[in-house]
Order: C-alpha cells, then structure tokens, then sequence
C-alpha cells in the first residue's frame, strides 16, 4: 500500500500545476495535510490504525467550519465574516478518525441550486466532459472525488445537492436522514431541510464516512440479499421529461437486478407528491428559511450576491409567517404518509436525476434555460429531503455521459439502505 504522504503529493502536484485555473478547491491545507498524512503513514508503520478513513485524503465543502478562518459558503459577501472559533463537529470527528483534510471544495453561492454554478470563484468542469456542469450544490466536492483528488468528500444535501453531482459526476453520494449527522458548525441552507452526506468512489466508503460523521461505529457493510429485495418504482410525475439515455440505463439496472431475484413492485407516490406541491405553492420551505438566514444581506448587499440566487431567496422573504408555520404543519402530516406508503416495500428506485449533465454555456447565456434546467435536475432527489427520507446515488456503468440510480429509503433505514445499496451496487458493477 503506497504511503499516505505519497499519495498526497501526488494530489498536491496536480492542484500546483493548473492553480493558475483551479475552479474545485477554494482553499488547500497543504501543510496540515502533510502533517496529517505523516501520522498516518507513522501509525502505520507501528501496526496502529485509527479506522477505516486512517490515511484517506478528504475534502470538505465550503461551508464547514474550520478554526480561524471565515466560512464563505460560496460567496464573497462573507469573505470578512468572523472566523470559526473552532471546527464543525463533523470536521473534528473526521480529524479524529486519521482523515487528511485536503481543502475546501467549491459549491454554488448559498448551495441555492442543483446545477454548479459560481460566478465568484468559478465553475467546476464536468469530470466526465468539462464543458458540462459539474451539479449542485456541491459541485467541487463531486468532481474532486470522480477525477481523484479526493477520496472522500463531505457535502451538504437539502434538495439533492449530495446526490446531483454524484450522479453527474460518476461516482456514489449518500444521503443521510436528516439531523442524524449533527450540523453543528455548518453554515445552513435550510434548518429543516439540511443534512450531511459523503461522495465516494463505493457506497463501503460512503458508509464509513457517514458512521464517523454521525458518532456511530464504522462496521464493514452486510450486503443485502437480492432475491426477494422489493423495490418499488415509482413511476409517475418523476418519470416524465426523462432523458431518453437515462431512462434506458435505469430500466436496464431494473432489469438486471430483477434477474437476481429482486422483486420490481410499481409504487404510485404522485398523491403525496402532488399534497407537497400544494403545500409549499407559495414557496419552498428552503427557501422561506433561507430567507431569514441571509436577511441582514440580501437587499444590502445584492450587487455582491449571484443574481441567480438572490432572486429565489428574496422573494420567499416576502411570504407571510402563517403561509410557513402551515407549510411546516402540513409536511409533518405528510412525511408520516409517506412512511406509511412506502412500508410494504425495502426501498424506492427511480433515476437520481431526470436529466444527464447539460451544457454549461447555453444555461449561462439563457436565465429561463437555467430556471427550466435547474428545477428538472432537483425534482427527483428533492422529494427525499421533502419527506425527511434517507437516498443514495449509485453510477450506472458504461453510458455516454454519467447516470445515477436513486434508492430510496423510510426514515431512519439508513443502515438497511446502505447495506442494500452494496448489493446493488456490486449487482450493477458485476
């Protein structure tokens, strides 16, 4: 096994020679890496092992709290906020465990989009093809995993942001419940929405991250029997306007794992769907709470802001408390149906995305394009956060461009969809 300082180097060699156009990280700990990496390799050596992630090379997205340095969160509105007096709790466990933290990846402003733009401090190209968009929110966290410069990275998913640029990216990106990984020391999108999640290259990977996230013991995963799984597809609203390459590599993994033995169970979810829509017609609940967090600047310093994102957050600042107090009222409501509904079944499988990576250049020249865009590639990830569900994005081999298989899981079935996950997983790669 190649020494973890090596491997390092290796990463830090390819970030110093395209610096000069460096769009994934926003900022490098070089130097605490290579201390990091260097206890590491020294544990090693002396038969000592802190865990599964002792030696991995991680990123982190702009949005964690590291001590002594302001947390931008994709923005240069907060460039001169106060430092961080200490480390998020999901970065201090992560150190704890013999992480080496690489950097800080970029994401869209605010992580108010599903696409991957960020005018401030650049767009992340595509892995796949850089002329496509690297998906959102945690656009530098997806490409940083799929092109090798980190082997785990920690991003934030309210409504796909974890899973969106996994997908486009080619590589796995889990979920969590909310809350079950605390958010203490992250900078929020939205309160009720938020959770936090790994990108990797195998859902093993994802599991051990998200166990030391959350305080949990890492455990090798118990791949789930095939024969018998009951997997439900939702077929409906999230199936439409799908890409017809996308819509193919989906049925054929339905396919493949059906000949394993699992049982494809048509699910109907558009009623719930459709009471959700109706709930937060006025506007999102991430956005409503959005709004309140970026009150003291949104107006005051717009002319800072992407006009992409402010628009969004400031005219959900504009609806009325009772409209959002109901909205909260009516989703604890529903999120219990949806548990209900989806309690015959061991996990829901649709397309992580309705769409592959699209162009970047025409969604720049076009805002109504981006609108369009943007919320055809969160529509089918979003509904998880909006149910307080758990999800996952697996890559389908071997298609044109990068394509996602969603699972879906009931609320606090984390451990069984991981679990379920590695059999898909290794059914899919087999």
């Amino acid at each position: 096994m190649a020494p973890v300082r090596d491997k390092l180097e290796d990463i830090l060699a390819r970030l110093t020679a395209r610096a000069a156009d460096e769009c994934v990280f926003v900022r490098l700990y070089a130097d605490a890496a290579r201390s990091a990496a260097d206890a590491a390799d020294a544990r090693r050596r002396d038969g000592v092992s802190l865990g599964p992630l002792d030696g991995s090379i991680v990123s982190i997205k702009d949005l964690f709290d590291v001590a002594g340095e302001a947390t931008t969160a994709g923005s240069i509105v907060l460039r001169d906020a106060p430092p961080a007096s200490r480390d998020a709790t999901i970065v201090r466990r992560l150190r704890q465990a013999g992480a080496v933290i690489l950097g800080k990846t970029n994401m869209v402003e605010f992580a108010f989009s599903g696409i991957g733009l960020n005018p401030h401090y650049g767009t992340p190209g595509n892995a796949a093809d850089p002329a496509r968009v690297p998906g959102g929110s945690s656009s530098g966290a997806g490409v940083s995993v799929a092109e090798g410069t980190s082997e785990i990275a920690i991003g934030s998913d309210t409504g796909g942001s974890v899973r969106i640029p996994a997908a486009f990216n080619g590589v796995v990106g889990f979920k969590p419940t909310a809350h079950r990984v605390p958010l203490d020391g992250v900078f929020p999108l939205s309160y009720t929405l938020d959770s936090i999640g790994p990108l990797a290259a195998t859902v093993q990977d994802c599991a051990w991250a998200d166990a030391i996230m959350a305080g949990d013991e890492a455990r090798t995963l118990t791949p789930y029997p095939l024969a018998g799984l009951r997997i439900g597809v939702p077929h409906g609203r999230l199936f439409t306007e799908t890409e017809p390459m996308v819509a193919e590599a989906f049925e054929a993994s339905l396919r493949r794992l059906s000949q394993a033995g699992a049982q494809i169970i048509a699910l109907p979810i558009d009623d719930l769907l459709q009471a959700m829509a109706d709930a937060t017609a006025r506007a999102s609940i991430a956005s409503i709470e959005a709004s309140e967090i970026h009150a003291d600047w949104i107006e005051a310093k717009a002319h800072m802001i992407d006009p992409l994102v402010r628009g969004s957050i400031a005219r959900a600042g504009r609806v009325p408390s009772p409209v959002y107090i109901r909205a909260l009222r009516r989703r604890k409501a529903l999120v219990t149906a949806m548990d209900e509904r989806l309690a015959p079944i061991d996990v829901l499988a649709l397309p992580a995305t309705a769409i592959s990576a699209p162009l970047t250049a025409p969604l720049m020249a076009d805002e109504e394009l981006y609108d369009r865009t943007d919320w055809l590639i969160l529509r089918n990830p979003m509904f998880a956060n909006q149910f307080d569900l758990t999800a996952i994005s697996l890559p389908i081999p071997a298609c044109a461009l990068p394509v996602g298989f969603m699972l879906v899981a009931r609320h606090g079935h984390d451990q069984r969809l991981l679990d379920i996950s590695a059999s898909v997983e290794k059914e899919l790669t087999r």
